[in-house]
C-alpha cells in the first residue's frame, strides 16, 4: 500500500519529534483529515441510507402484511439490529486495529460496508421470494452494523495520533463530522430519487442511492490507501503483534473508561434516532410531503456538520470535558419539548425540533466526543477500548430509541412523549454528570485555556518569589 513518507520521517520539518504532525495546515495533516471525514462520510452514507430505508419503505416491502402500525415496528427492529451489531464490529475490528493497524482494519471495514449496501439495494421484496427477503435484509444489515462498528475509532484514530496535542479535538471531529455528512448526502440522494421516480419511488427509485455506493467505495479506497498509518501505533508495533487479545486487557483493566465513555456517547445517538429517524416516520404517515420531510431533514443534518467542527475548535480552547458536559446538559433541558415537538407529525413543529435537536444540540456534543472517548484509553488498546464504549452507546441509543418511542407512543399518543422525553432528558443529564465528575488521563490536554491559567499562575508564583 502506498504511503506518504513525510508522515512517517520524524525529521522533516512537517513533524515534531514524537511523530507526528506539528500543524493541522501540514500536506501530509490534510490529507489526514480528508481521509478521516470522507472515508467516514461514505460509510456513514451506506448506513444512513438504511435508517432512511426503514423510515419510509421497507415497512411496504418486506412487513406489509403485519399492518401499518407493526410493519413500522419490525422495519425499525432491522434497524436496531445494525446498531446492536456495532459493538461486536468494534471488537472485532478493535482487535486487528491494535494489533495489525487502524489502516488495514479501515480498509477493510470500508470494501465490506460497500459491497453489503450494493446486495442491499440488489434485494428482492417478500412479495417476489417470500420470506427469504426480510431474512435476507436482517442478515445485510447485521454485516454492515459490524463494518461501520469497525470504522469509527479508526477514523478517529487515524486523526488523533497525528495531530499535535493542542488540536486533536478538532483533527478529531473530522471523523464524526463524516456522520451527518453522509447523512446528508443519504437523505438528498434519497430525495431526488423520491421526486425523479414519483410513484415508482416505492418499487425501485429507492434502489439507486444504494447501488452508488460501489462507485462512493472506490473513491475512498483510493483515499484512504493513500494515508499513512499513525506514528502511535508504529511506536507500539512490535508490542501490538505480541498483544494477544486486546479486549481481555479492556475488560480487566479499563472497565471504568468503558462505562464512561458509553455514558458520554450515548446522547448524541438517543437525540438523533427520535429526531432524524423515529420523526421522520412520525411525519410521513401523518401525511407530510415525504420530500420534505427528507429536505429538512437532510438540512438539520448540515447544521450538524458546522456545528460539530464549531464546538470541536471550542473544546481545543476550553477543554473538551467542560464542552461536552455542557453540550449534555443543555441536551437534558430541551428533551422534554423537543420530543413533544417532534411527536406532533406538524411539519413546522417537525423542522424546528430537527433543527435544534440534531442541527445544533447533537453537533455540540459531536464536536468533542471522538477526542474525548479515544484519549480514556492508551494507544495499545485504544482502538479496541474506543470502539467498545462508543458502540454499546450507539446500540443501545440509535438501536433501541425507534422501537421504544413507537412502543411508548403507541401504547399512549400523549402520556408516551413525556416518557420519551423524560427517558431522553435523563440520559442527557447522566451523560453530563458523568463527564463532569470523571477525571480524565493525566497526559490528556485539557485546553489552551488551562494552559494560559497554569502559565499566569506559574508567572505570579515566581514574581511571589523574586519580591521575597
Amino acid at each position: 500500500m502506498p504511503t506518504n513518507s513525510t508522515a512517517q520521517n520524524p525529521g522533516t520539518s512537517q513533524t515534531a519529534s514524537d511523530g507526528t504532525q506539528t500543524s493541522l495546515r501540514t500536506k501530509d495533516m490534510k490529507a489526514i483529515l480528508a481521509s478521516s471525514f470522507i472515508g467516514s462520510m461514505i460509510e456513514f452514507y451506506d448506513f444512513m441510507l438504511y435508517a432512511t430505508a426503514s423510515s419510509i419503505v421497507f415497512a411496504h416491502l418486506y412487513f406489509a402484511d403485519l399492518g401499518p402500525g407493526l410493519s413500522l415496528f419490525a422495519s425499525f427492529t432491522t434497524l436496531a439490529v445494525g446498531y446492536l451489531t456495532r459493538p461486536l464490529g468494534g471488537i472485532i475490528f478493535g482487535h486487528f486495529g491494535d494489533r495489525i493497524g487502524r489502516k488495514t482494519a479501515l480498509v477493510t471495514t470500508m470494501i465490506i460496508m460497500g459491497v453489503v449496501t450494493v446486495l442491499i439495494g440488489l434485494m428482492p421484496s417478500t412479495a417476489q421470494i417470500g420470506v427469504i427477503a426480510p431474512i435476507s435484509l436482517l442478515v445485510l444489515r447485521i454485516i454492515q452494523g459490524i463494518a461501520v462498528g469497525g470504522e469509527w475509532a479508526g477514523a478517529a484514530l487515524m486523526a488523533i495520533e497525528h495531530a499535535p496535542a493542542n488540536r486533536r479535538v478538532f483533527a478529531a471531529s473530522f471523523a464524526n463530522a463524516g456522520g451527518p455528512a453522509g447523512a446528508v448526502l443519504a437523505t438528498l440522494t434519497m430525495s431526488l430519487m423520491s421526486v425523479l421516480t414519483g410513484d415508482d419511488f416505492i418499487v425501485w427509485g429507492w434502489r439507486i442511492p444504494f447501488l452508488i455506493s460501489g462507485v462512493l467505495i472506490a473513491v475512498g479506497l483510493y483515499i484512504r490507501l493513500k494515508v499513512a498509518e499513525t506514528p502511535a501505533f508504529q511506536k507500539m508495533d512490535k508490542e501490538a503483534h505480541k498483544k494477544k487479545a486486546p479486549l481481555a486487557e479492556v475488560i480487566k483493566n479499563y472497565k471504568k473508561p468503558v462505562i464512561v465513555s458509553l455514558v458520554a456517547a450515548i446522547t448524541v445517538y438517543v437525540t438523533q434516532a427520535i429526531t432524524t429517524v423515529w420523526g421522520v416516520s412520525v411525519a410521513v404517515e401523518a401525511g407530510n410531503d415525504r420530500t420534505t420531510v427528507l429536505n429538512w431533514k437532510a438540512l438539520a443534518a448540515i447544521l450538524t456538520l458546522f456545528v460539530t467542527f464549531a464546538a470541536a475548535r471550542l473544546a481545543d480552547y476550553v477543554g473538551r470535558r467542560r464542552m461536552l458536559a455542557a453540550a449534555c446538559g443543555l441536551a437534558a433541558v430541551a428533551a422534554l419539548p423537543l420530543a413533544q415537538l417532534v411527536g406532533s407529525g406538524e411539519m413546522g413543529k417537525y423542522v424546528f425540533a430537527a433543527i435544534v435537536g440534531n442541527g445544533i444540540i447533537q453537533g455540540l456534543v459531536y464536536g468533542p466526543i471522538a477526542a474525548y472517548v479515544a484519549e480514556l484509553f492508551p494507544p495499545s488498546i485504544r482502538y479496541t477500548g474506543a470502539s467498545l464504549g462508543y458502540q454499546l452507546a450507539s446500540a443501545l441509543g440509535a438501536g433501541l430509541t425507534p422501537m421504544i418511542a413507537t412502543a411508548l407512543v403507541h401504547w399512549s399518543p400523549s402520556g408516551g412523549l413525556w416518557a420519551l422525553g423524560a427517558i431522553w432528558g435523563g440520559i442527557a443529564l447522566a451523560g453530563a454528570l458523568t463527564v463532569a465528575l470523571y477525571k480524565m488521563p493525566d497526559d490528556v490536554h485539557t485546553g489552551a485555556i488551562d494552559e494560559i491559567r497554569a502559565a499566569k499562575k506559574v508567572s505570579a508564583q515566581q514574581a511571589e518569589a523574586t519580591q521575597t
